[in-house]
């Protein structure tokens, strides 16, 4: 009777510590992702949770940090490289999936310094939401805005041209 007892605690031990393991090495691919406000420029950026060190974010005036979505950090299937580029007349950056523009059209706009920031599913699925890009062209600055984000603050800011880009991941539905 202990014997099977031990066996079966024995099990239920294996199972629980692989369940376990699983959760863990998903939830180690994905990386919290935000966006920030320049207060000097007017200006919104999207950064992957460490891609710049917060003090530094906040000594150049950044502020207004808003959790946006979950991404993942390495390359999978169906999943899409996110690049960041930066306009160094006009101060904007902007968050774009890999071929939405070609490099060269990228740097006719001006934008150079590309840099990967995270990977985005592109397939809709329970968890994932759609995320869209937003243009100001007085100001010729982007926003990224998750589906369920106040998307009518930014279109009385002046915020037009909604293009999707790609989906989000939502660890549960209190993070909306």
């Amino acid at each position: 009777m202990r014997k099977v007892i031990f066996k079966l605690f024995a099990v239920a031990s294996i199972v629980a510590s692989s369940i376990y393991m699983n959760a863990q090495s998903v939830n180690s691919d994905l990386i919290r992702v935000f966006r920030w406000l320049n207060t000097v420029d007017n200006n919104f950026i999207t950064l992957a949770d460490g891609e710049i060190q917060e003090g530094q974010l906040l000594q150049w005036k950044y502020k207004d940090k808003t959790f946006l979505f979950y991404a993942y950090k390495t390359p999978g299937p169906d999943r899409v490289a996110i690049y960041r580029w930066i306009n160094p007349v006009t101060k904007d950056q902007i968050s774009v999936a890999e071929d939405e523009f070609t490099d060269s059209d990228m740097q006719q706009k001006g934008y150079t310094l590309k840099s990967l920031q995270f990977y985005a599913p592109i397939r809709r699925a329970e968890n994932h939401i759609p995320v869209y890009n937003w243009y100001k062209s007085k100001s010729k600055d982007w926003v990224t805005i998750p589906e369920y984000g106040d998307t009518d603050k930014f279109w009385d800011k002046g915020y037009k041209r909604k293009t999707f880009q790609y989906y989000g991941v939502m660890r549960n539905e209190y993070e909306q």
